[in-house]
């Protein structure tokens, strides 16, 4: 298996960051190509490697993959002895369930608060429909947390695809200085202190392309 994944800017791209978190620190081998967001030429090139024409993107060989969520479920099936979704039956079911939960909703605090690893933290204030995205995250990662995360510091314990679909949330939650409850705080720092997160953030800080809707004051 040869595997290059194809995302867009570190800074912003909630959805590279996702299968990109994933393989990293699972050591699954990949090269990389970033595709800058709001060029000229981005759609254009984005189409050479995806038919949707947006990030990310995986390609293995001549298979082509394209989405987040479809790209965790391709890596993960293709490799079977890496833990990229818990193994009990009900805890997988309740971590897919989550991931396609995060994949299709909290429009409002998506839509409020970008993705932007090298934001200030600072507080934002919170439209009611983002506040009640936020509430429904924290019920979330407690009750995953409470059935299935007691061995460990994440949604499952071990770090795992729900993991991976979250952690742009956790950036949000994080430079915009929402208000959580203690148990998210300490998800969340356990979640910035991942080697491949801190190696994402660091090459986040070093991009030259910024772009102006994704810099919420």
């Amino acid at each position: 298996m040869s595997l290059t994944l194809v995302i867009a800017n570190k800074a912003y791209s909630s959805w590279s960051f996702r299968p990109w978190i994933l393989m990293r620190h699972f050591g699954i081998a990949f090269d990389e190509i970033v595709i800058p967001m709001a060029q000229e030429d981005t759609r254009t090139e984005m189409l050479r490697y995806s038919p949707a024409g947006k990030c990310p993107a995986l390609r293995d060989g001549e298979i082509a993959v394209w989405d987040s969520l479809a790209i965790i479920e391709y890596v993960a099936e293709s490799t079977p002895d890496k833990p990229l979704w818990p193994k009990p039956r009900a805890a997988r079911a309740q971590a897919r369930s989550l991931a396609a939960e995060m994949h299709s909703g909290f429009m409002g605090l998506r839509g409020l608060l970008p993705m932007n690893m090298r934001r200030a933290v600072k507080r934002h204030e919170l439209t009611p429909e983002a506040s009640a995205d936020v509430a429904r995250i924290e019920v979330a990662f407690k009750q995953a947390r409470d059935a299935f995360g007691q061995a460990g510091s994440f949604l499952f314990g071990d770090f795992s695809g729900a993991d991976a679909m979250f952690a742009p949330v956790v950036n949000r939650l994080h430079v915009y200085d929402v208000a959580v409850t203690a148990a998210t705080r300490a998800y969340m720092d356990a979640m910035m202190a991942l080697p491949a997160w801190q190696d994402w953030s660091a090459q986040a800080q070093a991009e030259p392309w910024t772009i102006g809707k994704y810099e919420v004051v």
